[in-house]
């Protein structure tokens, strides 16, 4: 049976759908990856403040940024983004690949409450990161509903 493939441009999002996933039993029918679309940050950890607020949360994450590259546009299904200029520096690079099967969407795209961007809480505070993740429950909740 094939596997659904996600990588999700956010390290909280993937800790989430990952627990999300694993909670639901289905995670043996995903494979759940993140990436970046910078290369600053290849290799670190999380932010602490990210880590901080999953820990909060029970939810823990071993996660080393890479990023997305041009074979994951061929081999992932779904490549979900926090905002505007992650979507378009994806579709711009999706465009370098022939034939790109990845569905490039704003995780955002499947919030109930509408709110399609979920910004970078970096240059934020603690509660900054809080409204990302409560975000990200949301959207990983629906989008995981609607891939069964």
């Amino acid at each position: 049976e094939q596997k659904l493939e996600v990588i999700m441009v956010s390290p909280i999002a993937e800790a989430v759908f990952r627990k999300m996933a694993t909670d639901a039993g289905v995670v043996d029918k995903w494979i759940i990856d993140s990436g970046a679309t910078s290369d600053w940050n290849i290799g670190s950890a999380p932010d602490a403040r990210g880590l901080a607020c999953l820990s909060t949360h029970g939810i823990e994450t071993s996660h080393r940024a890479r990023q997305v590259t041009k074979d994951d546009f061929m081999s992932f299904q779904y490549i979900l983004c926090m905002d505007e200029n992650n979507l378009s520096e994806l579709n711009r690079k999706a465009k370098t690949v022939k034939n790109p099967a990845a569905k490039i969407e704003l995780l955002g795209s499947y919030d109930p409450q509408k709110q399609r961007i979920i910004k970078d809480p970096y240059y934020g505070c603690d509660e900054d990161f809080e409204k990302v993740y409560e975000q990200c429950v949301r959207c990983c909740k629906a989008f995981l509903e609607a891939n069964p």
